[in-house]
């Protein structure tokens, strides 16, 4: 292939953020049906071979994108926060909504706190957010239902990512801190947008055209 049709590999990663990516790419006329075929494979080629997906964790995007294997991943904004990989971050995808928030009972004022427990799997984020705060920080780290923190005495608090917040009611539970809010992003591995820029540009571009659309429909 020529550098102005190089193949480009996209990270994806299972479930509502690459179904509203595939989408996107539909409406810029991107063949993304292997993706949807019933299968166990974890890469897939479009028909003219000018992109190969490959479906790994969310967890996992930013790597792949920041070694190289991926030109391009799409990710929520709390995964690249927590991996602090070294990308460039190209384009705000607009869906996936939610905010990162400190939660827990407010009444008992755990911020307050001399020694705070936080109970989270976002453990890089939850250090660099009590770092420059006057009490002293143990965090615990889970990786499921983090809600259970306070609810059994685990944690004082739990710092996690919100969207609607009803299971946070359901136990009890309330929004102490929102953070800062996140949504569905473009990463782009800083090589390839040298090496590859005559490809990936036209991507970014059209990308931004859908997300530009769909906000006028709206």
């Amino acid at each position: 292939m020529t550098e102005q049709n190089e193949q480009i590999t996209i990270a994806m990663a299972k479930g509502r953020l690459a179904e509203q990516t595939m989408e996107l790419m539909e409406g810029m006329g991107i063949d993304v049906s292997p993706l949807r075929e019933k299968s166990r494979k974890l890469v897939f080629e479009s028909a003219d071979g000018k992109y190969r997906y490959i479906m790994v964790k969310p967890s996992d995007v930013p790597t792949y994108v920041d070694h190289g294997v991926a030109d391009v991943g799409i990710v929520g904004k709390d995964t690249l926060m927590e991996e602090n990989r070294p990308l460039y971050e190209m384009l705000d995808l607009g869906f996936g909504k939610c905010s990162i928030c400190v939660c827990g009972y407010a009444k008992q004022e755990p911020l307050k706190k001399a020694h705070i427990r936080v109970a989270t799997k976002y453990t890089g984020i939850a250090g660099q957010v009590f770092a420059t705060r006057g009490s002293s920080i143990e965090i615990i780290k889970l990786n499921g239902s983090v809600e259970l923190g306070p609810v059994i005495g685990l944690s004082d608090v739990i710092l996690d990512i919100v969207e609607s917040g009803a299971t946070l009611k359901a136990n009890g539970l309330s929004v102490i801190e929102e953070i800062c809010t996140c949504s569905a992003r473009l990463g782009v591995n800083r090589v390839s947008l040298k090496t590859k820029e005559k490809s990936i540009r036209p991507l970014i571009d059209g990308l931004r055209k859908q997300i530009e659309m769909r906000k006028d429909e709206a």
